[in-house]
């Protein structure tokens, strides 16, 4: 089946990124890690790979964003982004989990390293046994997780082995069959990871969700007919105490 032609943005964390996926499987990407500018960084990131693949906005076929469970303010950029880049241009949209994004990059194939500290081998990337746990830092003493896996035959679709979740490092429960973990909120929680690491689960190190990895996911979700109009491209925050929705950015791409 041929690949839909898609761009893709994530500001969930404190990473950065945009990544442009073209029909022969090529991805171009920019990221980058920043505490802070996600909103002056991510326009000139699409504005660049554009210009770069020498496309505009009406030759995709569809758009995906890290919908979350993230950083309230990054996930309002990216809807706002998408939502106006969504309405311009008539475009589809695929709200991918950023959690889902990470577990992805855990098990791609060794042909597109993501992960070099992961292990291979019978609990590696080839096994649709092995699960990934997902923690990314929620501030407030608090991690969002969630448990994936992904089948060979079906790479890009996650699995939810154990849903997505937000509460305090001491709440995390991995899935049975989990035997990988991730996350930007492992470091910052050294009891959370002593715990996975003494139950034996290997810990894959340096990953945040990326947008080449929201593309891929974002790519199937449009093929299965998973996409969504602008209006419903809304970010997930998990947590209750949300502010209002965001509002489209407004934005010179066509």
């Amino acid at each position: 089946m041929k690949l839909l032609r898609m761009l893709a943005i994530d500001t969930s964390t404190e990473a950065c990124s945009a990544a442009l996926l073209w029909s022969d499987g090529e991805v171009r990407q920019r990221f980058v890690v920043t505490e802070r500018g996600h909103a002056d960084l991510i326009l000139p990131m699409i504005d660049e790979l554009l210009a770069e693949a020498g496309c505009k906005l009406k030759d995709l076929d569809g758009l995906a964003f890290g919908r979350g469970p993230g950083g309230f303010t990054g996930l309002r950029i990216a809807a706002g982004v998408i939502q106006g880049l969504a309405y311009g241009a008539g475009l589809r949209v695929a709200p991918v989990s950023s959690l889902a994004a990470v577990a992805f990059l855990v098990t791609s194939p060794p042909s597109s390293p993501s992960c070099p500290s992961c292990p291979s081998g019978p609990s590696g990337p080839s096994s649709p046994s092995s699960g990934v746990l997902v923690c990314n830092d929620a501030r407030m003493n608090e991690v969002y997780w969630g448990c994936y896996r992904f089948d060979p035959d079906a790479p890009c679709v996650p699995i939810v082995l154990a849903a997505e979740a937000v509460g305090p490092e001491n709440s995390v429960l991995p899935a049975p069959t989990v035997t990988r973990f991730a996350g930007n909120g492992i470091a910052r929680y050294p009891a959370l990871q002593a715990r996975l690491e003494s139950a034996g689960l290997s810990y894959c190190t340096g990953l945040y969700p990326r947008a080449d990895a929201i593309a891929r996911l974002g790519e199937q979700m449009l093929q299965q007919g998973d996409g969504v109009d602008a209006a419903e491209a809304l970010p997930v925050y998990i947590r209750d105490n949300v502010a209002r929705p965001p509002r489209p950015a407004v934005t010179g791409l066509s």
